[in-house]
C-alpha cells in the first residue's frame, strides 16, 4: 500500500512539474491553425477584426543560413504582433518576394523571385479573401526589402477600393524600415559592423527564433564574412576583390540575445504603427 501511495505521489509531482514548465497556453491567432468556427467566433464574438498579411521570402542568405529565413522570421513575429494588438489574427505567411538578393543565381541556387506585378496580384487576392472573410482592417507587411514599395502602393489602391464597405487596407512599413534604421544605429553605438543581407540582424534573429528541432543557422556563421556595407553614396573599389558569397556585412558577432533585440524592435514598431494607422482612419470616419 505504501508503495502504491508513493508511486501516485511521484506521478502527481511529475505531472505538476510538466504543467509548470509548459506555462499558460497562448491564444491561437494563426488562421491556418484554426477551424472556421474558431475564426468566425474570433471576428464576431471577440472583436478580432484586424488581420495581418505578412510576406516572407525564399532567397539565398549566404552559405551559413537556410533560404526560408524571411518566411520563418515572419511566421514567428506576426503572431507576436497580433497578440500585442489584441484584436488581430494572422493570415498564412507568403513565402515569396520580389528582387531576392543577388537575383536567381545557379551558383547560389534556391531563390524564388516573383515579378512585382505578380507579387502585387497575389497580395491583392489575399486581401480580397480577407475582406470577404469579414475582416475590417487588413495590414500588408513584408520581412524582405524587396516588395516594400509594391506593398505600400497596393495598400493605397485597395484602401480606396474597399473603404466604402467599411474596410481599410494599410501598409505597415515600420516593421522593416524603421526597425532596420534603429538596429543600424544600435550596431554603430556598440562598435559593431553594419550588416545588411545575411549579416548580424538576420543571423541573430534566426538564432533567437530557430526551434530546438531544426537548425536555421549553420555553425560556420562564426567564420563567415561577406562584402562590407558601404556608406551611402560610396561605390566599391574596383581594385578590391569581392567575396561574393551572398553576404553583405559580417555575421560573426551574431548572438540570440541580439536577435531578441531585433525581434522586440520589429514587434514594438509594428504594433505602434498599426495602432496609429487604424486610429487615424477611425477618427477620420467620425
Amino acid at each position: 500500500m505504501r508503495k502504491l501511495v508513493g508511486t501516485i505521489c511521484i506521478l502527481v509531482l511529475v505531472i505538476a512539474i510538466g504543467l509548470a514548465q509548459t506555462g499558460p497556453r497562448q491564444e491561437q491567432v494563426e488562421i491556418e491553425l484554426m477551424t472556421y468556427p474558431e475564426i468566425y467566433s474570433a471576428i464576431h464574438d471577440h472583436g478580432k477584426t484586424t488581420v495581418l498579411v505578412y510576406n516572407g521570402g525564399t532567397e539565398q542568405r549566404g552559405p551559413h543560413a537556410v533560404l526560408g529565413g524571411h518566411t520563418f522570421m515572419a511566421r514567428a513575429i506576426a503572431p507576436m504582433v497580433a497578440r500585442k494588438l489584441g484584436n488581430a489574427l494572422v493570415a498564412p505567411v507568403l513565402p515569396f518576394s520580389v528582387n531576392p538578393a543577388g537575383g536567381v543565381d545557379p551558383k547560389m541556387p534556391g531563390s524564388v523571385a516573383l515579378a512585382p506585378e505578380l507579387f502585387q496580384k497575389v497580395n491583392e487576392a489575399v486581401v480580397d479573401s480577407m475582406a470577404k472573410n469579414g475582416f475590417k482592417n487588413i495590414v500588408l507587411m513584408g520581412d524582405h526589402g524587396g516588395g516594400q514599395e509594391e506593398l505600400a502602393k497596393l495598400a493605397e489602391t485597395l484602401d480606396a477600393k474597399y473603404r466604402t464597405q467599411g474596410i481599410h487596407v494599410y501598409f505597415c512599413g515600420d516593421v522593416y524600415e524603421k526597425s532596420r534604421r534603429e538596429f543600424a544605429a544600435w550596431l554603430t553605438s556598440k562598435g559593431l559592423p553594419l550588416s545588411n543581407h545575411g549579416g548580424i540582424s538576420d543571423t541573430s534573429t534566426m538564432l533567437y527564433l530557430e526551434p530546438a528541432s531544426g537548425q536555421w543557422v549553420r555553425s560556420m556563421y562564426k567564420t563567415t564574412i561577406g562584402d562590407p556595407v558601404l556608406p551611402p553614396g560610396q561605390r566599391p573599389d574596383p581594385r578590391t576583390p569581392r567575396v561574393n558569397n551572398g553576404v553583405t556585412g559580417d555575421p560573426r558577432p551574431s548572438t540570440p540575445e541580439i536577435g531578441k533585440l531585433v525581434v522586440d524592435m520589429k514587434v514594438t514598431n509594428a504594433v505602434a504603427q498599426i495602432q496609429k494607422l487604424i486610429a487615424a482612419k477611425t477618427t477620420g470616419a467620425r
